[in-house]
């Protein structure tokens, strides 16, 4: 049970005009990590083509939140962001995510949580055991946020 490092490549085109990540193009990088870990297999076995993504099963994004604790500045080298599933439910997954500053300290912490859905019903379906043990292998403790 442990976190995961994902590097992720920032582009010149996620900055904003004061020099640093651009708020909306977070999101789009916590995208990237999802995508990295839960379809291209960066911490889950994906022999099955990616985690919720079967022909018969999709993700939905029920809600997201970003805790902005510093600037990310434009860095010279892929970052890595920390991501592990800190809360399993019936059919849903609370991802979390920490990016660190160039110091080593957090600059942003967030939460991303996912709706596993029945693409023929378009309604929720529940987490299978197997799936389970696959998502505990990436679990840790969830983000405290500062305001909750």
């Amino acid at each position: 049970m442990a976190a995961i490092d994902v590097p992720i490549k920032v582009r010149w085109a996620d900055l904003d005009a004061y020099g640093h990540v651009n708020n909306a193009a977070m999101l789009t990088l916590l995208e990237e990590v999802r995508i990295a870990v839960f379809w291209h297999g960066a911490g889950l076995d994906n022999t099955d083509g990616g985690f919720g993504v079967d022909g018969e099963s999709a993700t939905f994004i029920a809600r997201q939140e970003i805790e902005y604790l510093k600037p990310v500045l434009y860095p010279q080298e892929p970052i890595p962001v920390r991501t592990w599933v800190s809360r399993m439910g019936g059919a849903s997954v609370d991802i979390d995510y920490v990016i660190d500053a160039a110091d080593g300290t957090p600059a942003v912490q967030a939460r991303t949580v996912v709706v596993l859905m029945d693409t023929a019903s378009m309604k929720p379906r529940r987490l299978t055991e197997a799936e389970r043990e696959q998502l505990g292998r990436i679990s840790d403790e969830p983000l405290t946020f500062r305001r909750s």
